[in-house]
């Protein structure tokens, strides 16, 4: 054999090394990505039934709105309860009077801590309860959640309530529709833990524990074509039974160990993330 016929199957077979190896690196990247971390990252050890229920709201054309990120449980007046005790108000139903209201206070820059919320739909029905927490003077900037009942009866044997908690950070318009809205801050994990704190603050929380939500997301996009990230994680707090009952210091249920991992990378990602948009919105403000 000649030296260039040598040659060329040396490189033949570096070629097609290569290319072996460059297979296996894309199948085992698509059991990784697609199969091993999905199923470990499922986990629904405390409230199984909610295991298979979609866990992103919908707006009232079907596009994806919020998604899940707390939960509750307990009956409608232990929520109730629970909310008023966090100083989170009621949010008043969509009249004429309260749009004329909720434009006065952001024209005005003046209060109205019940100002509506637009409607969102989980599995075809809107909101059970709303409430929100004013963040200065007009209704512009508020924390808000929206509550949906899911089960009558989970494994604590009372009612679990699923939640989407967002802050509007600011009034603009839909950049599916041009209509009118608030537009939310990014970060709804932030929202999710101040809420579940607020509980815990008012002494009206038994218990704080973790299911899965949608799962990590860094690019996601809401109904009114807001961009959020979010490590995918539900939290839950159980209530305490009647009004006017106290707990002191709630139990910390653990997660899952590789859940724990999860929740770590993540938030080395978000950090990297924010790093690198950074410059972007410096340059934007510019």
């Amino acid at each position: 054999m000649s030296k260039s016929s040598t040659s060329a199957l040396a490189r033949r077979s570096r070629l097609t090394a290569c290319g072996l190896i460059l297979l296996a690196a894309l199948l085992a990247y698509g059991l990784l990505a697609y199969v091993a971390l999905p199923a470990a990252w499922t986990h629904y050890e405390h409230q199984k039934g909610l295991a298979g229920l979609p866990m992103v709201t919908r707006t009232a054309q079907g596009i994806p709105g919020d998604p899940m990120n707390v939960g509750l449980v307990g009956t409608k007046e232990d929520v109730l309860c629970a909310m008023h005790a966090a100083q989170w108000h009621p949010a008043d139903p969509i009249t004429l009077r309260s749009s004329f209201e909720i434009i006065g206070s952001v024209v005005l820059d003046r209060p109205y801590l019940q100002a509506p919320v637009s409607p969102l739909f989980y599995e075809g029905r809107r909101e059970d309860l709303a409430f929100e927490r004013a963040e200065g003077k007009s209704a512009d900037r508020r924390h808000h959640v929206r509550f949906w009942k899911v089960l009558n009866k989970g494994e604590e044997g009372r009612s679990v309530w699923l939640g989407a908690a967002t802050f509007d950070r600011a009034v603009g318009f839909n950049r599916f529709n041009g209509q009118v809205t608030h537009h939310i801050a990014a970060d709804i994990d932030a929202e999710r833990d101040l809420l579940i704190d607020a509980l815990k603050g008012a002494k009206v929380v038994e218990a704080v524990y973790e299911v899965m939500g949608i799962g990590p997301t860094l690019n996601g996009v809401n109904g009114e074509g807001d961009p959020y990230h979010t490590d995918g994680e539900i939290k839950i707090a159980r209530l305490v039974e009647g009004c006017g009952a106290r707990v002191e210091t709630p139990v910390e249920l653990t997660n899952p160990p590789v859940i724990d991992l999860k929740n770590l990378v993540w938030q080395n990602a978000v950090e990297a993330l924010l790093f690198w948009q950074a410059p972007e919105a410096s340059a934007e403000a510019d």
